[in-house]
């Protein structure tokens, strides 16, 4: 069973209590069930890390590097900003996918620009938690060889 790695950035614990016009109503919680119950479906097995700190993301992702295929990653407000996370990203050089709970194209300037998409196969962004399950099923569909 392939082994995706799961990775919630910086304030995505306060969903449901953010603002609602842009992230929605799921709770965090909401949106991991979920996502748990398409990877079961889809034959995935999964393991979730949300921190509010670049460093424990990144380590995440480098303990990935032995076990992980793939990576569905949301880094929040780190997008924009984190040069190091987009490094260690491209150092494990696992198949991953950038989602995005608003359409970060349509936001402010400074919202607009990821460093973290250059190195992901793909982005989804602006679907609310749909864009979580989207990803999942794309990261299933390159881990089986699908063409795209």
């Amino acid at each position: 069973m392939p082994n995706v790695l799961v990775l919630h950035g910086p304030n995505l614990n306060l969903l449901g209590r953010r603002p609602r016009d842009l992230y929605g109503t799921m709770t965090l919680a909401e949106i991991d069930a979920r996502l748990r119950e398409r990877a079961a479906e889809l034959g995935l097995a999964l393991r979730i890390v949300q921190s509010n700190h670049e460093g424990v993301l990144i380590d995440a992702l480098q303990e990935a590097i032995g076990w992980a295929d793939a990576v569905l990653i949301n880094p929040g407000g780190l997008t924009h900003t984190s040069v190091a996370l987009r490094d260690c990203l491209e150092a494990v050089g696992k198949p991953a996918v950038e989602v995005h709970l608003s359409n970060i194209h349509a936001r402010e300037p400074f919202r607009q620009v990821s460093l973290i998409a250059p190195v992901c196969t793909g982005q989804i962004a602006g679907l609310g938690w749909r864009s979580y399950l989207l990803g999942l099923e794309a990261i299933a569909g390159l881990l089986a060889g699908e063409e795209s």
